[in-house]
């Protein structure tokens, strides 16, 4: 077994492929025709997006979607660097929402936190031990 893709479902596919583009620097891997599921390049496990009618397709009997929940989900996309500082103004300049600036947190990391357009809580952090 092994980790193959995270799978954010997002009203609109092709402007969240297209904000994290611009925010954290992600190359689009692939956008389906139908606009219904795309790909970022982000290395060994994908980072996707689903429509929210492909989300009802899968989950029948319903599911939280993060652009319609007031509070960000119990569930966050982290992404390692170096400068969080420089990476948190690129997001919130691209349009995401500032939950958490950045500082130093006790075991050694620099984290932020970013709401993004679609809802994606994501983590802004500084490697482990560096």
């Amino acid at each position: 077994m092994k980790f193959g893709y995270t799978i954010l479902y997002v009203p609109d596919v092709a402007a969240s492929l297209t904000f994290f583009e611009k925010a954290f620097g992600f190359a689009c891997r692939f956008l389906h025709e139908s606009g219904a599921y795309g790909e970022l390049e982000t290395g060994a496990t994908a980072l996707a997006f689903a429509s929210l009618e492909m989300g009802e397709m899968h989950f029948p009997d319903g599911f939280v979607a993060a652009s319609t929940s007031v509070k960000p989900l119990g569930v966050e996309v982290a992404f390692v660097t170096d400068d969080v500082a420089a990476a948190h103004t690129r997001a919130v300049a691209a349009g995401a929402t500032e939950i958490l600036p950045p500082e130093p947190k006790p075991w050694g990391q620099v984290v932020s936190y970013v709401r993004c357009p679609d809802g994606t809580l994501v983590e802004l952090c500084s490697p482990m031990g560096g």
